[in-house]
């Protein structure tokens, strides 16, 4: 049995119309499956609708969390409810299109244990959310020495990949990124991002932002060293500065000479310390919740 996952905030206007769509496309193909919605906290109708689904449809499930935990938890929640022998994690707003399931499926049935959805274009978004999109991609790949340029959530996964990654103990745990680290037999599948049929996304910039620092964050150390990098850039300009202000004084201006490299040092000391501070304060942060040993959500209803 296919299980397809799908994490859900405030979309009462998505669920009837993603439910029928994924059900008749895998009813056609004759695919066993189940739909497995997670209600992340919705403040509208969302779960109210898809109760009502359920009762309409045997292959609709429902858990819903007692509040808000974010989509990461609500991936994990779906991974951890799902009952088929591949499981299928795709987004709600039928961006990421339903008709390439059936292709991922063949796929695993001839021995692939992950398919990976992966973006030909990503649709028609604005020139500066797409800049973000691959200033956070560029760094993310660079953190973990992963590819993940054109990654997304919209991929299947065999039960033993599934498995392996719900194990795992941490509780800010990156899906797309560790999806991809967990290894094991891995193919692709292309798609072009759709444009959303109704509602509106629930990104804002200011959630995409604390989204890309929390998931570096999670999956890598490398803020930590890029602290050190701009250590070094910092003495290399002090010491520039430096020879600048020497060059002033001997130049017949020792007060603006000494004054300049005064500055100049206050500039890289105060610099270096708050960054590094801020850097590991981020991390020790995270280390904090992850002792607390608090789920990483909480259900509160299923259907």
């Amino acid at each position: 049995m296919l299980s397809v996952i799908i994490p859900s905030y405030n979309e009462e206007q998505m669920i009837s119309m993603t439910a029928k769509t994924i059900s008749d496309v895998l009813v056609s193909e004759n695919i066993d499956h189940e739909i497995l919605f997670v209600n992340d906290g919705s403040s509208d109708k969302t779960w109210d609708i898809i109760c009502e689904e359920a009762k309409k449809d045997p292959h609709v499930r429902g858990v819903s969390f007692s509040r808000n935990f974010g989509k990461e938890a609500a991936v994990f929640a779906g991974l951890s409810e799902a009952a088929g022998d591949a499981c299928v994690v795709i987004d709600c707003d039928l961006q990421h299109p339903p008709e390439k399931i059936p292709e991922m499926y063949r796929l695993w049935e001839q021995g692939y244990e992950v398919v990976e959805g992966v973006k030909n274009s990503r649709g028609q978004e604005s020139g500066v959310h797409k800049k973000a999109a691959e200033t956070f991609y560029k760094l993310i790949s660079r953190a973990t020495k992963i590819d993940m340029s054109r990654a997304s959530d919209f991929k299947l996964m065999d039960r033993r990949v599934v498995d392996t990654i719900i194990s795992m103990p941490e509780k800010k745990a990156f899906f797309r990124a560790v999806s991809s680290w967990v290894g094991y037999k891995k193919t692709r599948v292309e798609f072009d991002v759709a444009e959303r049929v109704a509602g509106e996304s629930k990104w804002s910039r200011g959630a995409l932002i604390r989204y890309a620092i929390s998931n570096i964050t999670a999956f890598s150390s490398f803020p930590v060293r890029f602290a050190s990098y701009v250590g070094i850039a910092m003495i290399a300009a002090f010491i520039v500065i430096g020879i600048f202000a020497i060059c002033i004084g001997a130049g017949g201006n020792p007060t603006g000479g000494m004054f300049l490299g005064l500055l100049a040092f206050m500039f890289l000391i105060g610099g270096i310390v708050l960054l590094a501070i801020g850097i590991v304060g981020y991390y020790v942060a995270r280390t904090y919740e992850e002792t607390k040993g608090r789920p990483r959500y909480i259900i509160s209803k299923k259907v």
